[in-house]
């Protein structure tokens, strides 16, 4: 069983940057893709970005393309999501989430396993 853990929220000014953070633990020794995602108060859980095991597919979501990098660590087991430019939109609580599939990397349903989430808090 894979745990996962994100790090790294806070609370930021319109155009500053957060980094953060999310760490595998447990069985990690299949290869799988990782992703991130947010849920704002009152929405859908969306996608954001992800990356696969070798990171030779990586997806943004059209809103934080130019400004969200994702990248990863295998040996390490960790990911990180590098927020620029950030807006009071891309306030949310981010999740990390893992998946042995790849094929529908938007949908929530194609990750098996989640971290507890980190705010992100954007002020304006």
């Amino acid at each position: 069983q894979v745990h996962l853990v994100e790090s790294g929220g806070g609370l930021v000014q319109a155009g500053g940057s957060l980094r953060l953070t999310c760490k595998a633990s447990g069985r990690t020794d299949s290869p799988y893709a990782m992703a991130w995602f947010r849920q704002a108060e009152g929405k859908e859980r969306e996608f954001v970005a992800s990356r696969s095991w070798k990171g030779l597919n990586t997806y943004y979501a059209d809103s934080v393309k130019g400004r969200f990098t994702i990248s990863r660590d295998n040996a390490k087991n960790t990911a990180t999501l590098q927020m620029n430019s950030l807006k009071p939109e891309d306030t949310a609580v981010y999740y990390c989430a893992i998946g042995s599939g790849y094929t529908d990397y938007w949908r929530p349903d194609e990750y098996d396993t989640w971290g507890q989430g980190t705010q992100v808090t954007v002020s304006s």
